[in-house]
């Protein structure tokens, strides 16, 4: 079962004991009785309403109104993504431990939704550094499951930016390798891609689309380059393709 989300569009009615709140489901399938994280914190979803009609679920792409268990209703705001767990809660050691070893959840988070949960913990300036290490790792893991490893150098980016390179057995923090990841990714020269830029306009779209994505992964490379030696390959390299990219369109 895919991980439910929900979005806050409005608190329509708070107190201590829960309120009311008008949400769109952006994942999954919401359901009553179903447990949500808000932060560390948990309401549950006592009761969903829907044109004026009690309704036991809704899915991804509605909007609703939903009855929440719980003074944590009160400190809801607008946009807030409440995301579905089941009744005990996975904690994040359930999760790292699932992803290492295999053994069987309650209901098995499905990579996509479990990659958009770890990435957005991941950026929660709110939490502790160690604990957002461990979540951008979560997300690198649910990126492989997923089977979208060109969203993996962002990640690591974003990792490396915030918190520097990591220790020498930790790879998802090693400025080579994210240098690595992002070239090897690029199936032109930094000469091909200049000269191509230069009549960007008169490509097919696939081959625009590829500058473009081209230029983008380049910039992962920034927080990497610092910790490189002048005189090592790697390091020309990501120079020579540094210095092609404000050309790309």
């Amino acid at each position: 079962m895919s991980i439910a989300e929900l979005q806050v569009c409005a608190v329509e009615a708070a107190d201590v004991t829960g309120g009311v709140c008008v949400v769109r489901c952006i994942g999954g399938v919401a359901r009553a009785g179903q447990a949500y994280a808000a932060g560390e914190l948990r309401t549950r979803l006592r009761g969903i309403e829907r044109y004026g009609r009690t309704v036991g679920s809704f899915d991804a792409g509605h909007v609703a109104k939903v009855h929440l268990t719980g003074p944590v209703v009160a400190l809801l705001a607008r946009g807030q993504v409440l995301t579905y767990v089941p009744p005990d809660g996975h904690a994040l050691a359930d999760l790292e431990q699932w992803l290492a070893t295999g053994p069987p959840l309650l209901e098995e988070p499905h990579p996509e939704q479990l990659r958009s949960l770890a990435t957005s913990r991941m950026q929660g300036e709110e939490l502790p550094d160690g604990v957002r290490l461990r979540w951008g790792r979560l997300a690198l893991a649910a990126i492989e499951r997923s089977e979208r490893s060109e969203e993996r150098p962002y990640v690591r980016s974003y990792l490396l930016r915030c918190f520097g390179p990591g220790e020498p057995w930790d790879p998802d923090r090693d400025p080579a390798e994210l240098c690595r990841d992002v070239l090897a990714r690029f199936d032109l020269t930094p000469e091909r891609a200049a000269a191509q830029a230069r009549v960007w306009r008169d490509l097919s779209r696939p081959d625009i689309l590829r500058l473009r994505r081209i230029k983008n992964l380049i910039r992962c490379t920034e927080p990497a380059r610092p910790h490189l030696a002048a005189t090592d390959p790697l390091a020309v390299a990501v120079d020579a393709w540094a210095a092609v990219r404000p050309g790309l369109p």
